[in-house]
C-alpha cells in the first residue's frame, strides 16, 4: 500500500486524496467498477437484471446465518448463501414450473425477510444496516488485496470464456451445436455475480448493487454500434461513475455507493437523449 500512497501523492496531488481512506476508497473504485462494468454488459443482454438484485437482498440471510454461527466476518457466510441460492435459483428455474422472474422474486423475498426476521430479533438490526447503504470508506487493505485478486481472476476468466458465454446467452442452440455446453456457462456465470455481488454488499450497500451493475451497461448500450464499442463504453461509464461518485460524496458528505449510482443514472439519461436524436 505505501507505493499505491506514494504514487497517488505524486500524481494526484489534490487535497480530497490527503487521507489514506480516500487513497484506499479510490484504489477500490479503480478495482471494482471495470469489473461491474464488464459484468453488467451480460446481465443487460440476459436479462438478469432482476437475478443481481435477489443476490443483494440474499446477503442479509448470508449476514443472518454468519452471527447465528458465530463468524467474525459475515462475508464467508454471505459468499456461501449467495452461491446457495444461485443453485437453487438455476435449478428451480430448469424445472419449468413458473416464469424466470416469478422464481427468482421468490426467492429473493423469502431471503430477505429471513435474514431482516432473525437480525432484528431484539432489536439488533440497527447494526447491520450499514450493509444497507454501504460504506465505500471503510474499505483497507486486507479489503484491498482481496479485490485485487478478484479483479484478476475475473479478467483472466472473462478473456477466456466471453465468446462462448456470449454464444450461448444469444442463442442455446447453436451453441449446444458448436459443443458448448451451455448449462455449464450459465452457471459459471452466475457464480461470478454471486461471488461480485457478495463481495462489493459492504461497500456499495445492497439496496443499490444491481444499480451498480445495470447502469453503466444500459448507458453503453444507448450508444454503442458493436460488441467492442459496447464493453469499452460499459467499463468506461463505470469507471468514471465510480470516480466522480467518490469525489462528490467526499464534499457532499453523502453514501458514496448511492452518488457513484447516480452519477450512473445522469449518464444513462444523457446516453438515452443522444439514442433518440440519432436513431
Amino acid at each position: 500500500m505505501h507505493i499505491w500512497y506514494s504514487l497517488v501523492d505524486l500524481l494526484l496531488p489534490f487535497g480530497w486524496l490527503h487521507h489514506d481512506f480516500m487513497k484506499n476508497a479510490l484504489l477500490g473504485v479503480l478495482l471494482v467498477t471495470p469489473i461491474f462494468g464488464l459484468l453488467g454488459t451480460m446481465v443487460v443482454n440476459n436479462k438478469m437484471a432482476f437475478f443481481s438484485d435477489s443476490l443483494g437482498h440474499s446477503a442479509l440471510t448470508g449476514i443472518a446465518i454468519g452471527v447465528i454461527l458465530g463468524i467474525k466476518n459475515p462475508i464467508w457466510s454471505m459468499l456461501f448463501f449467495s452461491v446457495l441460492i444461485t443453485i437453487a435459483i438455476l435449478v428451480v428455474k430448469e424445472a419449468n414450473t413458473a416464469s424466470t422472474d416469478t422464481i427468482i422474486g421468490v426467492f429473493s423475498s423469502t431471503a430477505m425477510a429471513l435474514g431482516i426476521v432473525i437480525l432484528s430479533r431484539n432489536g439488533g438490526f440497527t447494526k447491520y444496516s450499514v450493509y444497507l447503504i454501504g460504506d465505500l470508506l471503510s474499505i483497507n487493505s486486507s479489503d484491498l488485496l482481496t479485490l485485487g485478486i478478484v479483479f484478476v481472476v475475473v479478467i483472466v476468466v472473462w478473456i477466456v470464456i466471453f465468446n462462448k458465454l456470449l454464444l450461448a446467452s444469444m442463442n442455446q442452440s447453436l451453441a449446444a451445436s458448436r459443443g458448448i455446453k451451455v448449462r455449464l456457462y450459465e452457471y459459471l456465470f452466475a457464480m461470478i455475480m454471486a461471488v461480485i455481488v457478495t463481495i462489493s454488499i459492504q461497500w456499495v450497500g445492497i439496496l443499490i448493487i444491481s444499480s451498480l451493475l445495470i447502469l453503466p451497461a444500459a448507458s453503453s448500450r444507448n450508444i454503442a454500434k458493436n460488441m467492442r464499442q459496447y464493453h469499452s463504453y460499459s467499463v468506461l461509464i463505470a469507471l468514471i461513475s465510480g470516480i466522480s461518485g467518490l469525489i462528490l460524496s467526499y464534499f457532499w458528505g453523502t453514501a458514496t455507493g448511492a452518488t457513484i449510482v447516480l452519477i450512473s443514472s445522469v449518464f444513462f439519461a444523457v446516453t438515452f437523449i443522444m439514442k433518440l436524436k440519432l436513431g
